[in-house]
């Protein structure tokens, strides 16, 4: 598993500046902050020969001339010729960010990192992609690890002469149409029929959201009407199951692009989700999720029908009392928290039936219990893990101290202040700094795994050789790393499918050994 994460970008003092650019100026900083540790080779090259961002998982591709353009994720992003005017050349996008710029130092708009994870430009949003885990308390760490590496990078921009300050923030909208993405990404056997994980997944993901979401200001996509609610995304949905990510945005992604055995995987692409910053939100929502994943390879998950599953989506959101009860298919009507008890009865039932009693499956249901207890008891009692009733909480006390409704402009400056990731501005940071937030790693573990691969799957091979063979390798992506070997007539394109392969287990003793780039590909392909 492992998070996608489109931040948003701003400058405040180019109000008008170009977001693809300035998401550009990101990627070069970090690329920047870096550059010691990977000598000449500041980035390498995505590798999109297997992207198929197209192919549909009810069984067929959609045609490109069909498609929204934010869909043809198979292309290197590029600024045009104008964008790179406006900035003034591209010596203003990365090269002057070098303290030492190579003569003809490139653009980048892509890197993969030590760490495993990849740092892009995503149409208007830097992206952070990070490496595959294989549990949620690593899931948790490696998100974390994004935002050190946007700050990072934010921190390199501000320092450097002749460059304006870029401000990133981990939301989801900015309350004028526009919404941006947290995605998230399970690999699970493709033998599971896509029909039966859509069916079961739609009432668990439109009430997963009141114990992990990130809260908002404002309702509807313009945020035009009045009030608070508990999800940035929700008012951005608009169908049950579809193929786009960005228009008619649909609660269950068909996208069947598995970066891994085709045959054997299926990579389900959840875009539902909030961008949290808490860290107990993040553990929840992945963890919950991960739960019923297995609930429903094993045919045990329960099936709450909704009626209008993106009416009920919203109206869950809407209401932060969570009192709003919405129909299901056979006519009851619950509210989310009693939704939510019903996947949770039935994960502890299937966890005590297979006998899944490891640390961490034990402390996700611990915890899953109780915030659904804590939130149907005391709404703000749930405030040190849950992200949108921490902001709810912290946004009420002001309001209440200074005679404010939730329409004055000062409590929607707090939504985008929760979200600023530099700890010294962000609410969120303020909080957990207070000790009112409950965090799970510290910034020490944070910054180790910025540059650290996990070292149970793949990851740890791909960090691994741009950590320790950079000026070789040329390209890489999910599912494979291409390198340039001396004396050799074409490029050595190595294999990562198997997610499960390349792990410290299996490879590590080739990278302790310290062999030539010649000799650590002869090995590899014996």
């Amino acid at each position: 598993m492992g998070l996608e994460t489109e931040y948003g970008v701003l400058a405040p003092s180019m109000p008008g500046a170009n977001a693809t650019l300035l998401s550009a100026q990101v990627i070069n900083a970090y690329a920047a902050s870096v550059r010691a540790g990977y000598g000449h080779l500041a980035g390498t090259r995505w590798d999109y020969s297997d992207e198929s961002p197209l192919n549909d998982a009810r069984g067929f591709t959609q045609p490109r001339s069909q498609a929204d353009p934010s869909q043809l994720t198979d292309l290197e992003p590029e600024l045009d010729a104008e964008q790179v005017a406006l900035a003034g050349g591209d010596s203003m996008i990365g090269s002057t960010l070098y303290d030492e710029p190579d003569e003809g130092q490139e653009v980048l708009m892509n890197m993969v990192l030590g760490n495993g994870a990849r740092l892009y430009v995503d149409h208007a949003h830097p992206e952070y992609s990070s490496p595959e885990t294989t549990n949620p308390f690593d899931v948790v760490l490696y998100d974390q690890a994004g935002d050190h590496v946007a700050l990072t990078a934010a921190r390199r921009i501000e320092s450097t002469p002749g460059f304006v300050p870029v401000h990133l923030y981990k939301n989801n909208t900015d309350n004028k149409s526009v919404s941006y993405g947290a995605h998230e990404n399970y690999l699970m056997p493709r033998s599971v029929p896509f029909d039966s994980i859509a069916a079961h997944l739609i009432p668990f993901f439109v009430s997963r959201q009141v114990i992990c979401a990130s809260g908002r200001v404002g309702r509807g996509m313009l945020g035009q009407y009045d009030g608070f609610q508990v999800s940035q995304r929700a008012d951005f949905f608009e169908a049950q199951v579809g193929l786009e990510t960005t228009i008619r945005r649909p609660i269950i992604n068909t996208r069947d692009e598995p970066h891994a055995h085709w045959d054997k995987y299926r990579r389900l692409h959840v875009i539902i989700g909030d961008a949290n910053l808490g860290q107990v939100s993040t553990l929840l929502r992945t963890g919950t999720t991960a739960l019923v994943l297995s609930m429903i390879e094993a045919g045990t998950a329960p099936e709450p029908a909704l009626r209008e599953p993106v009416a009920a989506l919203q109206a869950i959101s809407h209401d932060p009392t969570l009192k709003t009860r919405v129909e299901l298919s056979d006519g009851r009507r619950l509210t989310a928290l009693e939704i939510q008890r019903i996947y949770l009865d039935a994960a502890v039932e299937h966890c005590a039936r297979t006998g899944a009693d490891d640390e961490a499956t034990t402390e996700i249901l611990r915890r899953w219990e109780q915030t659904l207890t804590t939130l149907g008891t005391d709404l703000f009692a749930a405030a040190g893990t849950v992200d949108w009733v921490a902001k709810y909480k912290l946004m009420s006390g002001y309001a209440d101290r200074h005679g404010l409704e939730f329409t004055d402009a000062k409590i929607a400056l707090m939504d985008l202040q929760w979200a600023d990731i530099r700890p010294e501005k962000g609410l969120y940071y303020r909080l957990a700094e207070r000790g009112l937030m409950e965090t799970l790693y510290t910034p020490g573990q944070i910054a180790a795994a910025a540059s650290t691969p996990p070292e149970d799957t793949r990851a740890y091979f791909r960090g691994r050789v741009l950590s320790q063979y950079p000026e070789h390798v040329v390209a890489a992506s999910w599912d494979s790393v291409s390198f340039s070997v001396p004396g050799a007539r074409k490029l050595e394109r190595i294999s990562t499918l198997e997610p499960l392969r390349g792990t410290k287990k299996l490879v590590g003793g080739l990278f302790d050994a310290e062999l030539s780039i010649s000799e650590f590909i002869g090995t590899l392909k014996r």
